[in-house]
């Protein structure tokens, strides 16, 4: 609910110029005749307002700025972005009756993204803030409110009429709420009176309304209207608390600015209920759009109004990222570049060796520069194997003993069981099979190298890990139980897949990978969720702030983590990262 600032703080008169008691000062240099400063200070931005009475019936306005906002990108703006504002010198003379000059300054705060939906509202606003001011002005006119503070009253006696308006994020209006009203929570708008009663000046200063497009975007589609329309309630809101509506100071002054909010929207032709109504709605539990969703998940493509909780985001792939076609819904992806536009960097912890993992990725263009893997970009793979730390340079590798792995290979031939053996970007394996194949075509890895025996096998490269690939029931029943106890001290057994069996060097695993790397990088657990499916995922899930397990995981895995998502083929990385990661 909008909060109004005090009127004015007390002014001080100095009868010759003297600099603001203030650090934020605006520079000025005051003519040679003689004049009467008003100074004061008005409360947004902590600018300075000087009023200048000439005897020759001069009038000038100087308003300074210590902070940098941006204006709307339309013409005519000046404002608060350099620093000072350009010396408008109007004429007292009389004139004949003149239609009211209403200005509205429309300025959006550094803070906010450069965001094209915002771009269009603040062209919206260049037509509906003056005509929402000039509906309110009209509505002044034989006014019989009895609750309404009448400081303002016959607007017929000044030549003009002015406004600022400023778009800012929730940070912004904290700190102003904070500073102003000791009350320390972003709050959606916020009215400051600049207009000082009793003294006649041809200039009407409203004084300035200042709306978080955060708290408007969050309120807009728990009421189920657009962003525009939120913002044209709070900018009605705002305007009429400048012209002396109080809705907090009786009952009969809520019914009174209530119906006055609903008659100037509805004016305006916009669709939403006033926001006295809208909160009393909110506060009853009525009024609100219901959605499949909880309240916890944000909508997609709202994250530019939500502040990342995480810095990190370390994710699967096979189970997770990918679907159970092995491949990445552009519900993911988008939810990806999301979290990337704000901030977030996403990192990639998989079994898959680096090659397999950006040939996947590419397919969703999240390759690259703008995207979450490059030859540059750190990650983890091959179980925690190989990791990339800056600028994508490896920073550990650890292999298989040789002898362990002629062993395995030996047993892979006797009993003619595909088995695949990863080093670094090649696979190697000792004959054709589709399940070998799989590998390729389905999870993209590196096509298997045929060797024409054991020895060769082994001497061509170091091994990171090898993986038998069988029915799930006979891995279930065979494999898993004969390679737990054959593999002594030379390997730890670890199952991601129900087709597959990986045997990876003892003392290594995903988990030990992500925290080598966090700790390349300089980041805390704090800082990071984690998602993913598998056991060997569960090292991770627990090491993270927050560890996503998604519902396609084992028992055994949601055991670990610290919530439980919605399945790989439903989006469950999008669903995480728009419940989780962000928060107002």
């Amino acid at each position: 609910m909008a909060r109004v600032l005090p009127r004015a703080t007390p002014l001080t008169l100095f009868p010759t110029f003297t600099k603001p008691p203030t650090s934020r000062y605006i520079s000025f240099s005051p003519t040679h005749f003689r004049v009467t400063h008003s100074i004061r200070r008005s409360p947004i931005f902590g600018k300075w307002v000087i009023h200048e009475f000439g005897n020759e019936g001069q009038f000038n306005v100087f308003r300074g700025c210590g902070i940098n906002v941006r204006c709307g990108g339309f013409g005519g703006g000046g404002g608060f972005g350099g620093g000072e504002r350009k010396v408008r010198r109007m004429s007292f003379k009389k004139k004949k009756v003149k239609e009211l000059e209403v200005s509205v300054e429309i300025l959006i705060e550094d803070g906010l993204p450069n965001d094209p939906e915002i771009l269009s509202i603040t062209e919206n606003l260049r037509l509906d803030a003056p005509m929402a001011m000039k509906l309110a002005l009209e509505g002044l006119k034989d006014s019989k409110h009895k609750t309404r503070d009448t400081s303002i009253n016959d607007v017929g006696g000044f030549e003009s009429v002015e406004l600022s308006l400023l778009l800012c994020n929730d940070e912004f209006i904290r700190a102003l709420n904070k500073d102003w009203r000791n009350e320390d929570h972003a709050t959606d708008v916020l009215s400051m009176s600049q207009h000082i009663p009793g003294i006649k000046l041809p200039i009407l200063m409203l004084g300035d309304i200042v709306i978080s497009v955060e708290t408007a975007a969050r309120q807009a589609e728990e009421r189920g209207h657009t962003l525009l329309d939120e913002i044209r309630i709070l900018l009605v809101h705002g305007l009429l608390h400048l012209l002396g509506f109080d809705h907090e100071i009786s009952e009969e002054a809520e019914e009174e600015m209530e119906k006055e909010e609903e008659s100037l929207l509805k004016n305006l032709g916009c669709k939403g209920k006033g926001l006295i109504k809208s909160a009393y709605d909110a506060e009853n539990g009525s009024g609100l759009v219901k959605t499949l969703d909880t309240d916890d998940r944000k909508k997609e493509g709202s994250l530019r109004f939500y502040r990342p909780k995480f810095k990190y985001i370390f994710c699967d792939m096979d189970g997770t990222l990918l679907n159970s076609k092995s491949q990445i819904s552009s519900g993911n992806a988008n939810a990806i570049r999301e979290a990337m536009s704000r901030g977030v960097q996403v990192v990639i912890a998989t079994g898959k060796a680096r090659p397999s993992a950006m040939a996947v990725l590419k397919m969703a263009d999240l390759v690259g520069m703008d995207g979450i893997l490059s030859e540059s970009s750190p990650g983890v793979f091959v179980q925690g194997l190989l990791v990339y730390g800056k600028q994508g340079r490896e920073i550990f590798r650890k292999n298989l003993d040789p002898n362990f792995c002629r062993e395995v290979f030996l047993y892979s031939w006797e009993h003619q069981i595909p088995l695949v053996a990863f080093c670094s970007d090649r696979c190697l394996t000792l004959f054709d099979h589709s399940r070998v194949d799989s590998l390729y075509r389905v999870y993209r890895e590196p096509k298997a190298e045929i060797m024409s025996s054991v020895d060769e096998l082994v001497e061509s490269a170091e091994v990171q890990k090898m993986i038998f690939l069988d029915a799930p029931e006979r891995v279930t029943t065979i494999l898993r139980p004969y390679w737990s106890e054959a593999t002594g001290d030379n390997a730890n057994v670890v199952q991601a897949l129900p087709d597959m069996l990986e045997l990876v060097p003892v003392g290594t695993s995903k988990g030990d990978g992500v925290k080598l790397l966090i700790d390349h990088l300089g980041v805390t657990p704090n800082e990071i969720m984690a998602i993913g499916d598998g056991e060997n995922d569960i090292e991770m899930l627990k090491l993270a702030k927050l560890g996503v397990a998604l519902c396609n995981a084992s028992e055994k895995v949601k055991a670990a983590a610290d919530v439980i998502g919605v399945s790989n083929d439903d989006d469950g990385v999008a669903d995480a990262i728009y419940r989780y990661a962000f928060q107002f």
